[in-house]
């Protein structure tokens, strides 16, 4: 059924206080994108949105008043309105795993890339899914955002509308967007149409429009902030700045029964769910990677990635621009190209925080996504990563080139403060295997994990493996791989990834009572009971880790860390520069041992 203007402005009317009621509840949030922008959101769900098909993203994630308005009306199960910005409540921005939320937003230009990772999605899987998405000035002045755009052309997503609530205002004034909004989303391949935000006959022509073009659609939709209050048009509409008296006054003009009772026949398709069709991600008996005595953790990683790929593991890959050197494009991948968009292989480009959006929006479609870059990149990426870890989204990050053993490229390109900084979101798993067991262990955990996103950290260099104990649990997350001879351990090394053989190679220098832990998760170890973490700490604990120290004062007595940038050089010469040396280390665990 669709709806005509006069019934779509009382269903409008609805929403805006149903939504301002909320926010005079809560005695926080934000009122001028309900006045403004309640008409498109209302048209959407009201004339567009096949549910159980259809997506809707608001990237503007500070209208979550707004969402939860339009929800609640429309039959999904969000609960009382009134529990808006309260413990236990419905939060203030949305969060994925609310019924009828699609992606944690908030932070700007996040939702633009989960929508363009929900889109490409449909494409994928090859179903008719549209994704409907509302963004604001704000988001389309983040980088992240200019990325998907971008991103969404190339890949021709004809299934995807943005529809921008421009009404040329932000928090410190005019809204300092492009000169020319309309002429940059064209030059990056989307169809652009222009309609009134609150004019109902346009606005259903230009998102009826959207349909059978060959690009994405963008439409300009001019509203004013604040529309209908004392702060219409005005910077301090944006925020909670309107009296109570005149909330009350805003609520009571647009109660209405009429359309609440329209709403009510929305809701009565309430039934249609959205299914994920999760891939079949489950690999057992594939052999453990094996490239000889010298090898890099990331030639280790690509190997097991051919198996399990060759092997039918439902996986999408991509990388920014660096798939041959972080050896995530392997022989088994094929390019995801439009128009056919078949393959197993995203070419994202040098974008790496627009793919790491992206890849929230192909896991809340319900495929499980890997994709890479450097280490030190990770930084462009650390907003969608936190907000994969917040939503519970299974995705892999690949992260090559782990240490200042990158050597000659410099401190810009060598990663320091990285590794600890994952290690510090929460509901992030982070690993960093030293051979192929723990690749293999550090791939199949996060595959397994369906409610964690996981980060896999490898070497560029080659080192020595160090051969996993056969009766070492690897799963604890810290085992012992170099064992004390002696009856007693008197000090206990742990390192990571490429640092293991040099810990091993300190421990042989100083005696038989020395032990070397394996510590390629630390979130892992930490889950272990105390009877086990005693047996590994003991004696006297030195970390051996070539980056930041301070977060592994958790188990050591002293670090051997990095605690300042890098320097240009050789990775062997970088790696000594820094103490990273047996003799030298060795010397400083006996000095502290006196």
């Amino acid at each position: 059924m669709r709806f005509d203007a006069k019934q779509l402005r009382e269903m409008s009317k609805s929403v805006r206080a149903h939504a301002l009621d909320a926010v005079r509840c809560a005695g926080t949030g934000h009122v001028g994108i309900v006045l403004g922008a309640a008409d498109i959101i209302t048209i959407i769900y009201a004339n567009f949105l096949r549910r159980g098909r259809d997506r809707f993203v608001l990237s503007a994630g500070h209208g979550s008043a707004l969402l939860y308005a339009v929800l609640k009306l429309a039959g999904y199960n969000i609960g009382d309105l009134s529990t808006f910005r309260k413990i236990g409540g419905l939060p203030g921005h949305p969060e994925f795993g609310l019924d009828g939320v699609f992606a944690t937003t908030g932070p700007l230009g996040q939702g633009v890339g989960n929508a363009v990772g929900l889109a490409l999605a449909e494409k994928i899987r090859g179903t008719d899914g549209v994704v409907y998405c509302l963004c604001s000035d704000g988001d389309l002045m983040e980088g992240v955002a200019a990325e998907a755009i971008t991103f969404a052309g190339r890949y021709k997503l004809d299934n995807l509308v943005l529809i921008w609530d421009d009404n040329g205002v932000s928090i410190d004034g005019a809204a300092l967007v492009d000169v020319n909004v309309p002429e940059r989303m064209q030059a990056a391949g989307w169809w652009v149409l222009n309609a009134p935000g609150n004019n109902f006959d346009k606005l259903n022509r230009a998102i009826g429009g959207a349909v059978g073009k060959s690009m994405p659609t963008f439409i300009d939709a001019r509203t004013i902030i604040g529309l209908d209050s004392s702060l219409a048009g005005k910077p301090a509409a944006h925020g909670f700045s309107l009296s109570d008296s005149e909330m009350m006054r805003l609520v009571e003009k647009n109660i209405s029964i009429v359309g609440d009772d329209l709403w009510a026949t929305v809701a009565s398709d309430a039934a249609a769910k959205y299914a994920l069709h999760m891939p079949n991600v489950k690999c057992t008996n594939l052999s453990v990677p094996n490239l000889g005595e010298f090898a890099s953790t990331r030639e280790l990683s690509g190997v097991y990635l051919q198996e399990l790929i060759s092997a039918g593991v439902g996986l999408i890959g991509g990388s920014a621009d660096l798939g041959h050197s972080t050896n995530v494009r392997v022989a088994a991948s094929v390019d995801i190209e439009p128009p056919r968009f078949r393959g197993n292989y995203i070419n994202y480009g040098v974008r790496e925080h627009a793919m790491g959006a992206i890849m929230n929006g192909l896991a809340a479609a319900g495929l499980r996504a890997y994709a890479s870059t450097f280490l030190v990149f990770s930084d462009y990426m650390r907003p969608a990563i936190r907000l994969a870890a917040m939503s519970g989204l299974p995705v892999i990050y690949v992260f090559t080139h782990d240490s200042v053993a990158v050597g000659a490229d410099g401190p810009t390109h060598q990663p320091v403060e990285q590794l600890p900084g994952l290690r510090l979101i929460p509901n992030l798993n982070v690993y960093r295997p030293c051979n192929g067991d723990e690749v293999v262990y550090a791939w199949q955990s996060a595959l397994n994990d369906a409610h964690r996103p996981s980060a896999i950290v490898l070497s560029r260099q080659k080192f020595v493996q160090i051969s996993t104990p056969k009766d070492a649990d690897v799963s604890r997350g810290g085992y012992v791989i170099y064992p004390a001879t002696a009856r007693r351990v008197r000090v206990t090394i742990i390192a990571t990834g490429a640092d293991v053989p040099l810990a091993v190679s300190v421990a042989e220098k100083l005696g038989d009572a020395v032990q070397v832990v394996s510590m390629p998760s630390v979130a892992d170890f930490r889950r272990q009971d105390a009877k086990y973490k005693s047996k590994i700490l003991a004696g006297f604990v030195v970390v051996i880790e070539a980056a930041a120290s301070a977060p592994w004062f958790e188990f050591a007595d002293a670090v051997v860390g990095i605690d300042s940038f890098g320097v240009s050089g050789s990775g062997t010469d970088v790696y000594s520069h820094f103490g990273f040396d047996t003799d030298v280390i060795a010397r400083d665990i006996l000095k502290k041992l006196k």
